[in-house]
């Protein structure tokens, strides 16, 4: 029984060290923001049914939207901006972090000489199908 318990936990132990390699790999590769003419990037970090974890670098700007069914934080990693959020207009730099509610109207301006870098945190998983264009 000991020698099957043991097993057991080197396995999992394993396991979780693979896991935990491979959320470090993934995070080593956002150095490259992959612009192409001045467009917006993102890459996708981690998901599962409950939460999306994106990079997103913005070049210029991302429009007017809101999200029916998700609510996000956005902690601001490099650059400033401006950022609309409901009524209010306010600017954003790094180590800002915000809270937008769902079904809450939002924009950023990108206002750095360098890209605005935005971890975007959703909950539930984010796959694009409540987001509601308003401009």
């Amino acid at each position: 029984m000991k020698t099957a318990l043991v097993i057991s936990y080197v396995f999992i132990m394993s396991l979780s060290l693979e896991i935990k390699a491979q959320s470090i790999k993934n995070l080593r590769l956002l150095q490259n923001p992959g612009f192409t003419d001045g467009k917006n990037s993102s890459q996708n970090l981690f998901n599962d049914t409950l939460v999306s974890s994106t990079l997103i670098y913005i070049s210029k700007e991302v429009k007017l939207h809101k999200h029916l069914e998700h609510a996000e934080h956005v902690l601001v990693l490099e650059g400033e901006g401006e950022m609309r959020l409901g009524t209010e207009v306010f600017t954003i730099k790094k180590d800002d972090l915000i809270f937008i509610p769902k079904n809450t109207p939002h924009a950023v301006k990108t206002i750095s000489a360098i890209p605005l870098k935005v971890l975007s945190i959703q909950a539930p998983l984010f796959d694009g199908k409540d987001r509601v264009v308003l401009e």
